[in-house]
Parts: structure tokens; C-alpha cells; sequence
């Protein structure tokens, strides 16, 4: 494994468990916000997920555009 497959790699892990502790913290937050607004809760939960795909696609645009 060459460094360049290393740090990317490595990148993909602390994404991926910054984004465990959250999706293990997002039912207490759901209904925190649920409370005040199930609209906002539902946003959150939207939220989360496109910002879960959206890191790993800038991640991919990134490499792509640093290879050319």
C-alpha cells in the first residue's frame, strides 16, 4: 500500500466513525428536535444522509481533479 492509498484510507475511516457517533447520537437528537418540530427532525435525518454521500463524492472530485 502506497502512502497515497494509506492516507485516503485513513480519511475513509475517521469519516466513517465521525459519522457512527452521530448516526449512534441521532435518535436522541431526532427527538430532541421533535419536541419543537417533526418537520425538523425529518430534515435532520435528511440532512445526515445527503451529508454522508456528500463528503465521500467532494472526497471523489478532489482526488479525481488532484490526479489531472
Amino acid at each position: 500500500m502506497d502512502t497515497n492509498n494509506r492516507n485516503a484510507a485513513i480519511a475513509a475511516l475517521w469519516i466513517m466513525i465521525a459519522f457512527g457517533v452521530v448516526a449512534f447520537l441521532m435518535p436522541k437528537i431526532m427527538l430532541a428536535v421533535g419536541d419543537y418540530s417533526t418537520v425538523a427532525a425529518g430534515a435532520i435525518a435528511v440532512f445526515f444522509v445527503l451529508a454522508f454521500f456528500g463528503v465521500f463524492w467532494l472526497r471523489g472530485r478532489a482526488q479525481r481533479n488532484k490526479g489531472n
